[in-house]
């Protein structure tokens, strides 16, 4: 076997354009996801080969089940999940968090990567040869909170939990998981940064950001990482984002 199949949900913009990108550069055949066909239609076309397109709501199990029924239809593996898709909501303050935003961004930041990562954990299990590498998308969320990111922040702690857990279950198969954080890639989610942010002391401040080239050097590195070896958590962010002692 000389070709790799990798899927990047979210491929449509930001993180997820660049990794597929940079996986399509180290010789990935790539299986493109994300809600809009458009944007995914145009990555594409900017690929050598024939990238399979899925538009799917990776939150709805049924559309993920369609997904990988195709990448077993077409490939027969898969070797890498990029598991990127997510979603935020502006910053509210704790006690006024609508039910119906906090369900929504969970149904796709944790739901979403879970049915994904147990669909690509099954296909993994089964192919011949076994194994493979799942890297879910974190944040500095995951270590450090924002004021008014309660959503956020609680489905990225959730998925260093699933993380951990896909990565021991994963040791008898042959399949690693990992994952990266990543601080202020200058994605649309990214934006507001450079524009003024909620601080802990209550001020307002624009932030340092970094280019999303950073973030897929970062995943390209982990890809191509041996199956004996795995990297269970990286962190990437630019260097003068208040992450680090006190700002």
């Amino acid at each position: 076997m000389t070709t790799k199949v990798a899927l990047v949900t979210g491929a449509g913009r930001g993180i997820g354009r660049a990794c597929a990108l940079a996986l399509h550069d180290i010789g990935f055949e790539l299986v493109l996801v994300g809600r809009r066909e458009a944007p995914l239609a145009e990555l594409a076309g900017e690929l050598a080969g024939d990238p399979l397109v899925v538009p799917t709501d990776v939150a709805d199990s049924v559309a993920v089940d369609h997904l990988f029924s195709q990448i077993e239809q077409r490939f027969g593996r898969l070797d890498l999940l990029f598991n990127n898709a997510g979603l935020n909501i502006p910053s509210t303050e704790f006690g006024d968090i609508e039910e119906a935003d906090w369900r929504a961004l969970v149904d796709v930041n944790l739901t979403g990567a879970f049915l994904c990562a147990r669909a690509a954990y099954r296909l993994m299990k089964r192919q011949s040869p076994a194994g493979g590498r799942i890297i879910n998308n974190g944040s500095i969320s995951a270590h450090v909170p924002r004021p008014g990111s309660a959503p956020y922040t609680a489905s990225k702690h959730a998925i260093t939990g699933l993380t951990r857990s896909i990565a021991l279950d994963g040791r008898a198969h042959g399949i690693n998981c990992g994952q990266i954080d990543i601080g202020n890639a200058a994605s649309d989610m990214a934006d507001a940064m450079t524009q003024g942010v909620p601080q802990a002391d209550g001020r307002m401040a624009a932030e340092p950001v970094m280019a999303v080239d950073n973030v897929a050097t970062a995943i390209r590195f982990m890809a191509e990482l041996p199956p004996d070896v795995n990297v269970p958590f990286m962190t990437i962010m630019a260097s003068g984002m208040p992450y680090i002692g006190r700002g």
